[in-house]
């Protein structure tokens, strides 16, 4: 060990007694030197704030808003970029979803059109059909309620509006041509047979349809009518087929944009279930009062009820709901018509309600869905409009084979023009 003596010790102290004193004068000098700075800083602030006539909390504010203009300018700039660039891209994006949505909707099968013709092999079985003084072929009319056309050689061909009552009577029929036992009793057992059978077969493929398009558990009632489907057209177009490929589309459309798939997927499958019902009204009215009677979820009946856009849509999946329709109907080869009694058939319609007395003009719109008639204020008036306005609608039903309800608006309008005054 290190022997120190009393002296060094006391040299020792003295040292660093002086370094503290040394320590102790540079820190007041530079508190004195800080004092000396804040005060010029101080002074070159009151300088700054003279000559540029702001004061401190002036700058502040001018300086933000400065940069925040300039900022604004950088936001709107990559905005609008962005935009732009969402436009251009846009349109190729919506085909995609679009086209890939038709794949999805492409179906694996042909469709099975209901038919009104029935092939016989010769004549003399046209013979035991009719029966003696026609007693058979009016035991088949009452029982079937369809009308027979015999005219035609080598065929028999079935007429009625009621589709399900046309393929009751093809099957019947097939049937008959095999019995050799044709008489009305018989005629009566066959078709009570073939008509419980039919409804055996449109549950069937009702609950084949729901399966398609992953709906589970519906209550049993609902599947007749989802199988009715089978035996209805629309234009030419299947209605099964149509509601089975509108679906496809309209589910891959909502996963694609991240709407409720669900929703959708129901919407699609009972979107037009009014046009295999029996009531008073549009199939949209039809369909809706039937899934309020089921309580069905609200999204789900205002898809029903908006997609043909008779209200407002609601929510996207309305939308959706309305554009897988869309898609499918207007595709090509989905639909047919031929045009000239397509046009036919609107004359008719203006020419009915042209036919009442009181009436100007009329004019029909939305494919015949609609009919709008001019009535002169001077033979008519506000009650005698309102019931000529039901006599040309139902006229129009019962005459021509119009989809969906006819709908007619009468409009009856007084106009006075100065200085000739004339009646519209």
């Amino acid at each position: 060990m290190t022997n120190v003596s009393h002296q060094d010790l006391i040299t020792l102290e003295k040292k660093l007694l002086e370094r503290q004193e040394k320590i102790e004068a540079k820190a007041e000098d530079l508190e004195s030197e800080k004092e000396d700075l804040e005060k010029k800083r101080q002074d070159y602030v009151k300088k700054l704030e003279k000559i540029s006539g702001l004061t401190v909390e002036d700058a502040k504010t001018q300086l933000l808003a400065e940069t925040e203009k300039d900022a604004a300018q950088m936001m709107a700039k990559i905005l609008k970029d962005k935009e732009e660039s969402a436009k251009r891209t846009a349109d190729a994006k919506a085909q995609e979803i679009v086209l890939d949505s038709l794949k999805h909707g492409a179906l694996s099968f042909i469709p099975e059109y209901t038919v009104s013709v029935v092939k016989v092999a010769d004549e003399d079985m046209k013979g035991r059909i009719i029966g003696k003084e026609g007693r058979n072929i009016r035991a088949f009319e009452q029982a079937t309620g369809v009308d027979v056309d015999l005219d035609e050689e080598g065929i028999i061909r079935l007429s009625s509006f009621d589709q399900v009552r046309r393929e009751v009577a093809r099957r019947s029929l097939e049937k008959l041509l095999k019995d050799t036992r044709v008489q009305p009793f018989r005629i009566e057992e066959i078709v009570n047979q073939t008509r419980e059978e039919l409804e055996k077969i449109m549950a069937q493929e009702g609950e084949q349809l729901a399966n398609e398009v992953h709906v589970y558990s519906l209550p049993v009632d609902l599947y007749p009518l989802l199988g009715r489907m089978k035996f209805r057209t629309s234009y030419g177009q299947n209605l099964l087929v149509h509601t089975l490929e509108e679906t496809k589309i309209g589910v891959h459309i909502a996963q694609e944009i991240g709407a409720n798939v669900d929703i959708v997927r129901i919407g699609c499958l009972f979107h037009d279930i009014g046009k295999v019902l029996e009531g008073d009204g549009s199939h949209v009215k039809l369909g809706v009062e039937l899934l309020k009677r089921y309580n069905f979820p609200e999204p789900i009946i205002n898809a029903v009820a908006e997609h043909h856009e008779d209200k407002p849509f609601s929510s996207v999946e309305s939308v959706i709901v309305h554009i897988a329709d869309a898609i499918s109907a207007s595709r090509p080869g989905a639909r047919y018509e031929d045009l000239e009694k397509y046009g036919l058939r609107l004359n008719e319609m203006e020419q009915i309600a042209k036919n009442y007395e009181g009436v100007v003009d009329a004019y029909a719109f939305e494919a015949g869905r609609e009919l709008r008639v001019i009535i002169n204020p001077g033979k008519l008036d506000d009650a005698q409009t309102v019931l000529l306005s039901r006599k040309i609608q139902e006229e129009v039903s019962r005459s021509l084979a119009i989809p969906g309800e006819v709908k007619v608006t009468a409009i009856r309008e007084f106009r006075a023009v100065y200085p000739e005054t004339s009646v519209v």
